[in-house]
């Protein structure tokens, strides 16, 4: 039986409201339909406070306050590898007032990870807007008794079941790539799953945990600060905020060469028109100079695709992650 995966191609809530500011361009929301003056829009981030992508979302949606002068609320409702904030935003009106601010794994790889889900990742929802092209980088704490890739695949083939790696959720592209990592090298470790990437990081720091696969906002910043080494990048190619840093593909090791992405979503059937005006807005915010080069420091790049795109991109992978899935033979609820 071959065991190695192919390198197939690529609650607490916690809110902040944005507020109104005075010198919002008023001409620009009078003159959109969406969003309408003084209506607040409500993004969902179904993960915990604090976390890189966290940070990404709160950012955006100052910044559409700032053009449009209407509130932005950003509420945090965390748990069950998202699927707790995209229940709630399946079952909202579908106005475009309730938006969904989420990664990959609640629309492509959730449904192959749960026999049943509380929603349908294509019918409940409407993609809107591809944000960023993100990825995961394997890294470890400096006290770490190996320091490079093959030291650590090395020492893990010496102490069996003796190392411990973490993920922010049971089911993420995280604990997918650290599944994927062990079955292409033939190593053996305990997977910690924490409820957050905030606590899989402070796993990380402490020693609780010997490896994790980080976003890379997160790789950036504790790399910076010298708490954290990197090993290699689970992307395709090398990422630009990161130069000398190889990928995991060049130093041999297969199926860790995909890029996943954060998006946002609106409740299913949402009419094109509108979904395509929400679009406009986000990405007007997006392409901000100031927004753009926050985003792209810390490792991610900024996209922009709109819902037509978008939603092939979604089906794609869906797709491609239902291989892997099926191939590491791993389910949450059998």
């Amino acid at each position: 039986m071959n065991n190695s995966i192919p390198g197939i191609c690529r609650s607490f809530a916690c809110t902040l409201v944005i507020g109104t500011l005075p010198f919002a361009t008023s001409a620009f929301a009078s003159s959109t339909e969406w969003p309408a003056s003084g209506k607040p829009v409500t993004i969902v981030a179904p993960f915990s406070a604090g976390s890189g992508a966290d940070g990404l979302v709160r950012r955006l949606a100052q910044q559409v306050n700032r053009q449009t002068g209407v509130p932005v609320i950003v509420e945090n409702k965390p748990g069950a590898s998202t699927t707790i904030g995209a229940d709630a935003v399946a079952r909202a009106k579908p106005d475009g007032y309730t938006l969904l601010y989420t990664y990959v794994l609640t629309h492509a790889q959730n449904p192959h990870l749960f026999k049943s889900l509380s929603y349908d990742a294509f019918k409940d929802f409407t993609p809107i807007l591809k944000v960023v092209d993100s990825a995961t980088i394997l890294a470890v704490n400096n006290t770490a008794p190996f320091g490079s890739t093959q030291e650590l695949i090395e020492y893990a083939r010496q102490h069996p079941g003796k190392l411990n790696y973490g993920s922010y959720n049971v089911g993420s592209t995280a604990h997918l790539n650290s599944e994927i990592l062990m079955r292409n090298t033939g190593i053996d470790a305990v997977h910690i799953p924490y409820k957050g990437s905030a606590d899989a990081l402070v796993g990380l720091l402490s020693g609780d945990i010997h490896f994790a696969f980080v976003d890379t906002a997160t790789a950036v910043n504790q790399a910076r600060a010298g708490k954290l080494r990197l090993f290699g990048t689970a992307t395709d190619e090398r990422l630009k905020v990161l130069p000398d840093l190889p990928t995991l593909s060049e130093q041999g090791i297969q199926g860790l060469d995909v890029v996943g992405w954060q998006a946002i979503f609106a409740p299913g059937g949402v009419p094109e028109e509108l979904a395509e005006q929400i679009a406009g807005v986000f990405r007007r915010a997006l392409r901000e100079p100031e927004v753009t080069e926050s985003f792209e420091s810390q490792g991610v790049q900024v996209s922009g695709t709109g819902p037509k795109e978008f939603a092939g991109i979604v089906r794609r992978d869906y797709e491609h992650w239902g291989q892997i899935i099926k191939a590491l033979d791993l389910k949450l609820d059998r």
